[in-house]
């Protein structure tokens, strides 16, 4: 089982549409896959198409009862994908779990009950770097950094690799950087251009060589609770994706 979270403290770059669609891409390259949404706004749950509002268990309950893991969750209509939902009530959990005994093991006492069925478990985390994503990051072998390709991309970055650094020295020792996405890519803007060209020289050995592309298509998808593949698999943003997973697949 291989544990992947996709973090960024920053909003609005393309991480939870990445989740579900890296996730998305696994199960169709026939990988068991389970999507873990551990951001309190439960746009990866609704973006699979997944009504929080009527959940009677979510990564929540979990959290502080790891062996209710199993029945929180919840099987797809698309085959070899799960998902284990959140709503927010997470929010409260930031405050919660501070008090609590080994409180960044959490997600990481999760995993070790859920089914070892799974090939992949993708964690989409929260837009910050608070007390749910340092769970995240101490359960994941590894971490993908989605940055759109603007202007401050490489502002915050620096601050991310940080804190992977520190959580690699003192909490996860076996934490390794998966890869950076350049998301929202727009090739009409020299600026988008420059972005990806400033990162790919500062990192060249951890950038995927697939751009996400920026796209009405992904921006529709998660309206009508699906992936962007299966919205509509021949659009640009589709077949980015599919691309990444390849290569996610290949690092393996």
């Amino acid at each position: 089982m291989k544990k992947i979270a996709l973090c960024n403290q920053k909003g609005g770059v393309g991480k939870t549409a990445s989740a579900i669609n890296i996730a998305v891409g696994l199960s169709l390259a026939e990988k068991n896959v389970l999507l873990i949404d551990i951001d309190p706004q439960a746009n990866a749950t609704s973006g699979c198409g997944i009504d929080y509002r009527t959940l009677s268990h979510s990564i929540y309950n979990c959290l502080f009862e790891p062996h209710t893991a199993k029945e929180a969750v919840i099987k797809t209509k698309w085959p070899r994908l799960a998902v284990l939902p959140s709503t927010p009530d997470l929010a409260g959990a930031e405050i919660e779990l501070v008090e609590t005994e080994e409180r960044e093991r959490h997600l990481a006492k999760i995993l070790k009950i859920v089914d070892p069925e799974y090939d992949y478990v993708i964690i989409d985390c929260p837009p910050s770097l608070g007390i749910l994503t340092l769970n995240a990051l101490v359960a994941s072998d590894s971490v993908i950094i989605p940055i759109q390709c603007e202007y401050y991309a490489l502002e915050g970055l620096e601050k991310l690799l940080k804190t992977v650094k520190a959580i690699k020295q003192s909490l996860n020792p076996h934490l390794i950087i998966e890869g950076i996405l350049l998301t929202m890519y727009d090739a009409r803007l020299n600026l988008a251009k420059d972005v990806v060209e400033d990162i790919q020289k500062h990192f060249p050995n951890v950038v995927f060589k697939t751009v996400i592309p920026r796209s009405v298509r992904i921006a529709e998808s998660p309206s009508y609770g699906k992936s962007v593949i299966h919205y509509q698999i021949s659009s640009s943003g589709a077949q980015a994706y599919l691309n990444v997973t390849r290569e996610i697949i290949n690092h393996a």
